[in-house]
């Protein structure tokens, strides 16, 4: 495992912020919850390694930007592993851990519910060919703020952006963000067809978003689209919209290095309109 270095300066910071248990509460209540709780699941076996996570958790989440310019990618990826051709946040056991299952679901609440790993941003850059991006359902716009790093241009929106309104998937707590990008409103959206759309894990069980973005992006004349969720049946996107894709759509690339949560079945996967 990667070993995580610091600066004496932030190690005592981190030391200050540990030793003050109401400071620690008050501050960042997520990662006191997670502190709470991790001691009391089960881990991978590895007790050093499953120290070292913790220790990532706390510096990058309570850190944000001046520690990382990507702190969800540097907290798990010394978790990733190769499993059955995929590669998974899983610390080394097929079946994760009760303790990561915990981090996974704060980290998805902090950051967002797919992994921007930097080779998936690469991806993502070759197939936009330099066209803009317009990410619907940006949650938090993590994912928005990591592709404006690398250079390209994205403009981000979603139903409930959290720092306007309450979000039930990203909820407003101390020592997080609201929003790592600038996230609109749906109603200032405009189809386009100068952009590519992005559907970061759009919401599934029969929820109609996926199908009427896709529907609104044709109209528009829309050629180029990235999806990132799970296949047909899966925890994201309807049928509506699947069918759309493979009525009167392309696949035309997936990223064979797109890093996913063990429980998750997402994948990457960049269409072109027929």
């Amino acid at each position: 495992m990667a070993n995580l270095t610091m600066t004496t300066q932030r190690w005592n910071e981190l030391t200050a912020l540990l030793e003050d248990e109401q400071r620690l509460k008050a501050e960042y209540p997520k990662v006191a919850d997670y502190l709470d709780m991790a001691t009391g699941l089960p881990g991978t076996g590895d007790d050093q390694a499953d120290a070292a996570f913790d220790l990532r958790f706390v510096h990058f989440v309570t850190g944000g930007l001046t520690a990382s310019a990507n702190p969800y990618w540097d907290i798990v990826e010394p978790f990733v592993f190769e499993h059955e051709g995929r590669r998974v946040v899983n610390g080394g056991q097929a079946k994760g851990s009760a303790r990561l299952a915990y981090a996974q679901m704060i980290l998805q609440a902090t950051y967002a519910y797919a992994i921007p790993s930097p080779e998936t941003i690469a991806w993502m850059s070759d197939f936009c060919a330099d066209l803009p991006i317009v990410e619907l359902g940006a949650g938090r716009g993590y994912w928005a703020a990591q592709l404006a790093h690398s250079g390209l241009t994205v403009d981000a929106y979603d139903l409930e952006p959290p720092d306007r309104t309450k979000n039930v998937s990203f909820l407003e707590a101390a020592g997080q963000a609201d929003v790592w990008h600038p996230v609109y409103g749906l109603e200032e959206f405009t189809a386009g067809t100068n952009h590519v759309l992005f559907l970061c894990w759009p919401p599934g069980w029969g929820d109609e978003m996926s199908s009427e973005a896709l529907a609104s992006f044709e109209k528009a004349g829309g050629e180029r689209l990235i999806y990132i969720g799970e296949p047909k049946g899966g925890k994201t996107g309807n049928e509506a919209f699947f069918d759309t894709l493979s009525a009167r759509w392309r696949l035309d690339s997936v990223d064979p290095h797109f890093v996913s949560w063990w429980r998750e079945s997402d994948i990457a996967q960049g269409w072109v309109r027929n």
